[in-house]
């Protein structure tokens, strides 16, 4: 059904992005911000002062709302009239992986030694801690 076909009742039960994206499927051409909004004020009888108001909230949930693709140009449209497409290099990724060095491994490797006998030094003062620990109830805790 188009929209000048509905009544001022029927518009009114649908959301504003559910009028936008019957918008957008008449129109069949992006729509800025503005013009979506003032076609659906004007469907709907708001002033100015309501269109004012609202503006903010209704972008908002255009932005929010998984339908609608916000375009290069500042306009809107459906989603289902876009297509993504993923460019994937795997010569980027082969030159990444021939630019490491043996030598630099061979250092960091070395760090990692030293580093794991710090922590077993560490582990081992620890341990010293937890025997000197004990468990009391709570009821032994209040009577301190």
């Amino acid at each position: 059904m188009k929209l000048k076909n509905m009544t001022r009742e029927e518009l009114e039960v649908l959301s504003y992005t559910d009028l936008t994206d019957l918008l957008l499927k008449e129109n069949k051409k992006p729509m800025n911000t503005a013009a979506l909004f003032k076609k659906i004020c004007a469907l709907l009888g708001y002033t100015e002062e309501e269109y004012a108001a609202k503006i903010g909230d209704y972008y908002t949930s255009l932005t929010t709302d998984k339908r609608f693709v916000l375009l290069d140009s500042g306009d809107w449209d459906l989603r289902d009239h876009h297509s993504v497409e993923i460019v994937i290099d795997d010569d980027e990724e082969l030159l990444e992986e021939e630019e490491e060095e043996p030598e630099e491994e061979m250092a960091s490797e070395e760090e990692e030694d030293i580093d794991v006998a710090l922590v077993d030094d560490d582990l081992t003062d620890d341990d010293d801690d937890i025997d000197d620990l004990a468990i009391i109830s709570d009821e032994e805790e209040e009577e301190e």
